[in-house]
Formats: structure tokens, C-alpha cells, sequence
């Protein structure tokens, strides 16, 4: 049962002045596995100390009103899963291999939690990263082991060889596992395709003598390219194959091309692009329907001389193509002791997310990254809490994989200061029902389903308790009830109850 305590002055608090946000917007936190980053805080803490910090974490990020969730399960060719394709990885339990003890399955912690929260888990892996130190070592069960020729090392680090039909269909394979075993919401790649360049060229020549598909040796770089798309699509075919409700979102760097070496690029002038060095054509995917979202990583700041953030999130949005287009904001970067003046004031997160809200086709923010979030970010998390993100939001649909709504909750009824409903029966998993939505609004006051300050609360829950105030003035407020699927799609709205607070 979800119970609430709402008093009157709770009620008052949600101010008519206050900022009004989109009723729809993506709210997400990368979490960061590799070198133990955000989570967990040390590899080898015991089995509960893990469990509590994915507690703090997601406690925190729900006061900050996210809705979503991004978590690294497979940094470095391991798991943070019980796999029988990868081992276990050493940023959990300090040891290549070794299992948590007691034994506990992380993956399915974090999602069990998210879906508490009404957060959606999107379960973030690295496809082609071996090891951020080829000294150190893997586990005796690793595929290194098995496929040595597999594997390449590039500046220290090993790395699978995207060039190899081998590695492509293996890094499908282990998604794919994932996608079958567990309630995930989405699947998500980062910008690391073939490495960030070095000074020597990556150790191809092998693969591509071997796999070249009639590229000559002066297009090599179409080729890379070729592999990692070729890569997408096997992944997009068999994510919806596997389950079609769950998304598939890649969150590139934040410069595609620069114009002046591509008329369909952004005034920019970046030294690095996806295209040119990471050989990632992100629009291409975009173009073929391949992923569900894409979420640049635009890390710079608003007026910044060579990668503008407005500019590119302006370009950004200009080349979604009819799928979801979300922003990366560098929360890393915010800091009092910052040499550029910009990321030394809150503010300056604070207008970004009020620019993407201005933008169309820009449908929401992610902050990297959430072991930030404990710093001071001197009043940034107040800002979101308070203004920006003070009421609920529902992420945004995604038509192209299902646009039909579930039906109304049935039975919805009030005894006292408990309202209960039950979810109309579905006979397709996309049909089904997973969570409410919850509208409260004063009677007199007219109702606005496209308004947030009517939005509740939102809960997988199918009864609620409100507890009236104890003081002598009290008020009539109306309750209404939708339901939501899988995503995110909503019915239609029962009939109004009312009810004295």
C-alpha cells in the first residue's frame, strides 16, 4: 500500500508562481561503474554496504524528481550480473571473477529499486573495452582466454577488435543475454566505440586483410565505420526481437562533424568528432530507425568559442529524425574552483536545461555523473528540487514502438481517505499496465490533465492512503487516476472522486 502525509500546508506549498516544467521530460543520472567512479564507492564492500549506498543513491535522485536511471552493468568485458558469458567484474568485489558474498545479483537490485521509484532502469555497457590496464589481470574464465586473436592492445588498454565478425556478434550475444534475462527498460552505449586516437593507429591491419568486405586500404576509415554500424543494427535487430518494448539509446560525443569538413555538421571546431575518430555515424543510425534516442554529451558551456552549447543543441535537435533527443550536461564540471567562470555558477546548468526546455525536438536532460551530486554544488540540487524539476514528469513516449494506451484502471473507489483501483486486464505485455498516475487539484479549480501541478504523484501501487490535515480548515480536492504501460503511453482518466484534506 502507498501511503502518504499530506497536510494542508503541503498542499499550499505548490505555488502558482512556481515554474512550470513539461509533464513529459526525461530526467536521468549516468552511474558510473569503471575505476568505481560513482558506484560502488570502493571495489570489496560487503553485500550490504553495497546495497545501501544503491539505496542513497537512488533515494537522492528521487528527491531530485529523475525519472530514469543510466548504470554501467558491463564497463570493461565483465558483468555486474550473474553471466555465464563474462566474468564478474573487479570494480564490485576488488578480485576479476570473483561472485558477491553473500551472493546478491547487482543488476537485479538496481532494477527492483528504479521500478519502486517509478524510475526506469537503463542498463549501460562499453561494447568493445577489454581492460583500462593490459597488465592487470583478467579472470581465468575470461573470453581473452578463449579468443587471444580477438584482442588487441591500443595505448596500454585492451580492446575487442570491432573489425573481427567474431567480436561484433559477441558483443550481441552478451546484450542479448541481458535483454532475455532481465527487466530492463532500455540498453545504452556511450561514446567509446574504437578508441579515442592516440598517435599510433589502431592494430587492425589483420582483421581488415581478413575482413576488408571490398573496402580498398585508402578507405579504411569507411570500413570502421562499417563495422560499428553494422554493429548498431545487429544490436537494434535483436534487442526488439528479444523484447520490442525495450529501447535502444546511444549517448555520443557531443560533435558529430564539424562544418567545415561536412556540410551537414555544426559551427564548431572540435578537435575529436564521432565521425571522424570514433567512427560512429550517429545520424546514420538515427536515419535507419536503428535507436530509440540519442543523448550527445554536450559538455561545454553556453558561449563557449568552438562547441557552444546552444549551438549544438540547437544542431542537436535539427537532426533527430523522428526519434528521441535527449542532452548530456556536464554536472562533473561544476565547481568553485573551476578556471573558466562559467562552471562556477550554478546557474549555468540551470539556463542549459532551461534551453533544451526551449528547443523543439529536445525532450529532456541526463547529468553526468551521480557520485557529483554529493559534492556542494551550492545550490544547483536545491534548484531542481524546488524549481526545475518540483513536479513529476513522465518520460516522454516513444510511438515508434507502440502508441496505443492501456485502458482506464477499473473499480476505482473511496472509502474514508483510501481510494483503490485495478488495472484493466491486457493481453500484450505492451498493453499492460505497470504504474498510476495520480491527479490532485482543488475542487473550484479547473482541471488541466497537460498541467504537472496537477500530477500527484505517480506509483506502481493500486491504492493510496491520504491523511487529512489535523488543523479545523480543510478543503475539497479532486482525485483522478490513469494508467501508464510500459511506455509511458497513458489512458484515458477515470471519473473524479472527491475528497476533504
Amino acid at each position: 500500500m502507498f501511503r502518504f502525509l499530506l497536510s494542508f500546508f503541503l498542499i499550499l506549498s505548490v505555488g502558482l508562481h512556481a515554474q512550470v516544467s513539461p509533464k513529459r521530460e526525461f530526467r536521468a543520472v549516468w552511474v558510473a561503474t569503471v575505476n568505481n567512479i560513482d558506484w560502488p564507492s570502493k571495489p570489496g564492500l560487503s553485500t550490504d554496504q553495497q546495497k545501501r549506498e544503491v539505496v542513497a543513491i537512488l533515494d537522492r535522485q528521487s528527491r531530485n524528481g529523475m525519472n530514469a536511471i543510466i548504470m554501467q552493468v558491463r564497463p570493461v568485458a565483465d558483468a555486474f550480473y550473474k553471466s555465464e558469458l563474462e566474468p564478474w567484474s573487479r570494480y564490485l568485489t576488488g578480485t576479476a571473477g570473483k561472485a558477491p558474498s553473500p551472493f546478491y545479483d547487482p543488476l537485479q537490485f538496481w532494477i527492483e529499486e528504479c521500478h519502486k521509484r517509478n524510475m526506469e532502469f537503463h542498463a549501460w555497457l562499453n561494447p568493445f573495452r577489454v581492460a583500462q590496464d593490459a597488465s592487470e589481470p583478467l579472470a581465468g574464465n575470461h573470453i581473452a582466454f578463449k579468443h587471444p586473436e580477438w584482442i588487441v592492445n591500443y595505448g596500454g588498454k585492451l580492446y575487442f577488435d570491432p573489425g573481427l565478425p567474431q567480436t561484433r556478434e559477441f558483443v550481441v550475444k552478451v546484450v542479448t543475454d541481458i535483454v532475455s534475462r532481465y527487466d530492463v527498460d532500455a540498453i545504452h552505449f556511450d561514446d567509446y566505440f574504437y578508441p579515442y586516437p592516440l598517435k599510433e593507429d589502431f592494430p587492425d591491419e589483420i582483421s581488415f586483410e581478413q575482413y576488408n568486405r571490398g573496402f580498398l586500404a585508402s578507405q579504411k576509415a569507411d570500413w570502421r565505420r562499417d563495422n560499428v554500424d553494422l554493429t548498431i543494427r545487429l544490436l537494434s535487430e535483436s534487442i526488439k526481437k528479444t523484447k520490442p518494448w525495450v529501447k535502444f539509446g546511444i549517448s555520443p560525443f557531443g560533435v558529430w562533424r564539424n562544418k567545415v569538413d561536412d556540410p551537414e555538421g555544426s559551427e564548431t571546431s572540435a578537435g575529436t568528432t564521432n565521425y571522424d575518430h570514433l567512427y560512429a555515424d550517429i545520424l546514420k543510425w538515427q536515419k535507419n530507425g536503428w535507436i530509440d534516442y540519442c543523448l550527445p554529451q554536450i559538455y561545454w558551456q553556453i558561449g563557449h568559442p568552438s562547441v557552444d552549447f546552444l549551438t549544438l543543441s540547437k544542431w542537436w535537435a535539427a537532426h533527430a529524425y523522428n526519434r528521441s533527443m535527449y542532452i548530456g550536461h556536464a554536472l562533473y564540471k561544476l565547481d568553485a574552483n573551476s578556471t573558466v567562470p562559467e562552471w562556477k555558477n550554478p546557474d549555468q546548468l540551470v539556463k542549459q536545461i532551461q534551453i533544451t526546455r526551449q528547443i523543439p525536438h529536445l525532450g529532456g536532460s541526463v547529468f553526468y555523473s551521480s557520485v557529483h551530486f554529493n559534492r556542494d554544488l551550492f545550490g544547483f540540487e536545491k534548484s531542481l528540487q524546488t524549481s526545475l524539476y518540483q513536479y513529476p514528469a513522465l518520460v516522454p513516449p516513444m510511438p515508434w514502438i507502440d502508441n496505443k494506451p492501456p485502458d482506464v484502471p477499473k473499480r476505482f473507489r473511496k472509502r474514508g481517505h483510501k481510494l483503490k483501483w485495478k488495472p484493466a486486464k491486457a493481453k500484450e505485455e505492451m498493453d499492460r499496465t505497470v504504474s498510476y498516475l495520480v491527479y490532485l487539484n482543488p475542487v473550484g479549480q479547473k482541471f488541466d490533465a497537460t498541467n504537472p501541478e496537477n500530477i500527484f504523484t505517480i506509483t506502481p501501487d493500486k491504492s493510496i492512503i491520504f491523511k487529512p490535515n489535523s488543523r479545523k480548515l480543510q478543503r475539497k480536492y479532486e482525485i483522478r487516476i490513469s494508467a501508464l504501460d510500459r511506455l509511458h503511453n497513458e489512458s484515458g482518466i477515470t471519473k473524479v472522486k472527491v475528497i476533504k484534506l
